[in-house]
């Protein structure tokens, strides 16, 4: 039993690679919420808060898509947990299950008030899982599909925030939006980034952007919604008088990801778009911790 669900965690949702990027993520929300408000100290409760449901939504998510994605996997995919017989939808429904009540019992033990924000993130987890009703439309239209999916992005790094600014019952901080827009953004970037390969690595019926869209232009989109990660990074490290730090990272980051982009364009071998998928990852971390943890641990030393 344990060793079936530590192969199911290994090719699904691995959680050596996942948690440090939860984790960056769930600091930085609740750092720069306390940042905004000149607050030198987080408090530990709502800390642990923001990234114990934080990981939770994100294995809800997973758990979402293998719903979602059966009959499909079952056709074209045949090689992954589910379909095999690893673990059942129905274990899986109920871990959810699980997850969501673990969530709100925390919510109720540490701020109440954060139950409805909760509420929300879960709406909108559901209206994901049934593609807004609008399945066949959606599936027709990958770029409006990409960018439904990814507002609830924001959704939960906003949940995150209120782990430190509704723990503390300050109010909410106007100058939040360009961090909910630096979530976005990066989620844009982790799912085009996971889905450029190769000629010889793609497979029938499953759509990656290198394939609906060719490479060229998926390499181009990828780097568009860097940049405009990077520009809302910017304008939310403005806000916190870290401007100068996160825009020298932030463009030598930019420059190595399109230098990677054009060799994934110039070579056509297996596994090239695993580079990608690699810078992905380092520039959502990175992303992360130059606009939250970072500037937070600099003002507490300084």
């Amino acid at each position: 039993m344990s060793n079936r669900w530590w192969v199911y965690q290994r090719e699904r949702f691995p959680i050596l690679a996942h948690g440090p990027l939860i984790a960056a993520f769930s600091a930085s929300a609740v750092s720069y919420s306390a940042l905004l408000r000149a607050q030198t100290s987080l408090p530990l409760d709502g800390t642990l808060l923001a990234f114990g449901t934080a990981f939770l939504f994100f294995l809800q998510l997973r758990i979402a898509d293998e719903f979602k994605d059966f009959e499909d996997d079952s056709r074209y995919r045949p090689y992954r947990p589910v379909p095999r017989g690893l673990v059942k939808l129905s274990e899986l429904g109920w871990i959810g299950v699980g997850a969501g009540l673990l969530q709100l019992a925390a919510a109720l033990a540490i701020e109440p008030r954060l139950v409805p924000f909760l509420l929300l993130v879960w709406a909108y987890l559901a209206l994901m899982s049934y593609e807004f009703f609008v399945p066949h439309w959606l599936k027709a239209r990958p770029f409006t599909y990409m960018w439904t999916h990814m507002l609830i992005m924001p959704l939960i790094d906003f949940y995150a925030t209120a782990c430190e600014w509704l723990v503390r019952r300050a109010d909410l901080p106007h100058e939040l939006a360009w961090f909910l827009l630096v979530s976005f953004f990066n989620g844009m970037v982790i799912e085009i980034g996971r889905k450029l390969r190769a000629p010889a690595d793609e497979e029938t019926g499953v759509e990656t952007y290198s394939a609906i869209w060719g490479r060229g232009k998926g390499v181009a989109t990828w780097l568009i919604a860097m940049a405009l990660c990077a520009a809302c990074a910017l304008m939310a490290a403005r806000s916190i008088q870290f401007l100068v730090p996160a825009a020298v990272v932030l463009a030598t980051l930019f420059f190595a990801a399109c230098f990677i982009g054009q060799r994934f364009l110039a070579s056509e071998r297996s596994g090239a778009g695993k580079r990608i998928e690699m810078i992905s990852g380092i520039w959502t971390l990175t992303m992360y911790l130059i606009v939250g943890v970072v500037p937070f641990a600099v003002r507490n030393l300084l």
